[in-house]
């Protein structure tokens, strides 16, 4: 078998584990990135020969608004290591994040309420 050989399965593709695409780390310095925060590029030309491949792809799936949950859905990687990749990127300003509000109890009860009056 050789070394390519190892690292294809037929089924699976490509076995690369998510902590050697995060190099190990498992938490973001970002903590507001969340399921449902929105990422875009910070830039649209994307030199591919100074990034990983998996931050390269990340920041062409960014050229309009996208989740994370999305970005990590397209790339078939784990969410985990999606948070960690986008909040490197985050760090080096490639990437603009806003995450998503929450609305307060009293908006929600005012909904609540609204809905049961119907």
């Amino acid at each position: 078998m050789t070394d390519d050989e190892a690292w294809f399965d037929e089924a699976a593709g490509p076995l690369v584990r998510p902590y050697a695409v995060t190099r190990g780390r498992t938490r973001t310095l970002q903590p507001e990135i969340e399921l449902i925060t929105l990422v875009v590029a910070a830039q649209r030309h994307i030199d591919p020969g100074r990034l990983d491949p998996e931050y390269t792809s990340i920041l062409q799936l960014c050229q309009r608004p996208t989740s994370v949950a999305e970005i990590s859905a397209r790339l078939d990687l784990p969410l985990g290591a999606v948070k960690v990749l986008i909040g490197d990127l985050i760090e080096r300003r490639l990437l603009l994040f806003r995450s998503a509000l929450t609305p307060d109890n009293e908006v929600l009860q005012a909904v609540l309420d609204g809905i049961r009056r119907l």
